[in-house]
């Protein structure tokens, strides 16, 4: 059975509830030896004192308040509780707000609160309370020797309590290089926003925390596997520049980038691509249609002396009147200023002719 952590309860207004605090998180990092490079030996820290030098052990170690240089007060955990009984003990709630009205910045660590002996009624009244109101209760505790903002969040069977952090341990963004607000004070395109938004939509799925873990530690695990095998448990691997990974300093085309990524995702990415790509397809067609009319490069292929010279056949063996595919195309459209220029230039050849 988990050990609770501390023991209170939480308070609002005439209500009490008595609850036990449990972590609600566990550290799984890789654990590394520091080790002394000269024979390997592990290094370990001493608790000492600092006016002869000598190690202290734990049972000869209390607290106490420096108020003046070299001179302490003595406090020990008695003199912490008694200092304010009510905030060592209690979770006291001062309000109820909008949980997406707290920044992601302010929370720090969670912790679970289970109901203590008798509380379990009005501790699932709170947590179906918080529930249906949509709110989470922003309280003060205790812990130690810190006092604590937290967040009482309802959880699908019971309340979690994550600790906050204050406001003046927020550090605010000025000084940092970030890009405007909005579409148009970056260069986004709607283009660009549409095929960024086809990308997470075909990357979407159902929120499943089994899915991940420390591919690192992993990694790491093998390679020490590897040269416990090799019997290079004493080798000290130096840094190569082979494994140094130089930042691009390219201007990343981010149309293409994000067409590729689009394509190398299964189902709702491959058609949101297909459907991009139709939509491109049309956009150059209408792009072609727009620009002045080259009647040179629309004939048939052949080389550009060839085509200067059955040109120059056409036109002295054929009356005016005939014109190329490619001209009859541009005379059905609207009339641009270059193509308009084009054709009153050419007419007077024709009549020379």
């Amino acid at each position: 059975m988990a050990r609770s952590l501390w023991k209170g309860a939480i308070s609002f207004g005439l209500v009490h509830i008595p609850v036990d605090l449990y972590s609600a998180v566990k550290q799984n990092e890789l654990d590394l030896t520091m080790l002394d490079k000269r024979d390997f030996s592990p290094i370990g820290f001493k608790r000492y004192n600092k006016g002869n030098n000598k190690e202290v052990a734990w049972d000869n170690i209390i607290k106490g308040y420096e108020y003046t240089s070299g001179e302490y007060v003595v406090l020990s955990d008695e003199d912490l509780k008694r200092a304010n009984v009510k905030a060592t003990q209690t979770i006291d709630i001062l309000a109820f707000v909008n949980a997406e009205d707290v920044p992601l910045t302010y929370y720090e660590t969670p912790y679970y609160l289970a109901p203590g002996r008798g509380g379990a009624k009005v501790y699932a009244l709170l947590r179906e309370t918080l529930r249906r109101a949509g709110r989470i209760g922003i309280a003060t505790v205790v812990i130690r020797t810190k006092q604590h903002l937290c967040a009482l969040v309802a959880s699908e069977d019971g309340i979690i309590m994550n600790t906050l952090r204050y406001a003046d341990e927020i550090r605010d963004t000025e000084g940092l290089d970030l890009p405007a607000k909005g579409l148009k004070g970056v260069g986004i395109s709607d283009k660009e926003l549409k095929m960024a938004l086809s990308l997470v939509e075909g990357m979407s799925e159902e929120w499943d925390p089994s899915l991940y873990h420390d591919t690192y530690k992993e990694d790491v695990l093998a390679l020490v596997e590897k040269k416990v095998k090799a019997g290079q448990t004493k080798s000290i691997t130096m840094p190569s520049k082979e494994t140094e990974v130089k930042p691009s300093t390219n201007v990343i085309d981010l149309v293409a980038l994000l067409k590729q990524s689009l394509g190398n995702r299964p189902g709702k990415g491959k058609a949101a691509a297909a459907d991009d790509d139709e939509d491109d397809t049309v956009e150059e067609q209408d792009d072609e249609e727009a620009a002045p009319a080259k009647p040179a490069k629309k004939s048939a292929p052949r080389s550009s002396s060839a085509r200067s010279g059955a040109a120059a056949k056409s036109a002295a063996a054929k009356p005016a009147a005939v014109k190329s595919g490619a001209a009859k195309a541009a005379a059905s459209k609207p009339a641009a200023p270059k193509k308009t220029a084009a054709k009153s230039g050419a007419a007077p050849r024709r009549k020379a002719a």
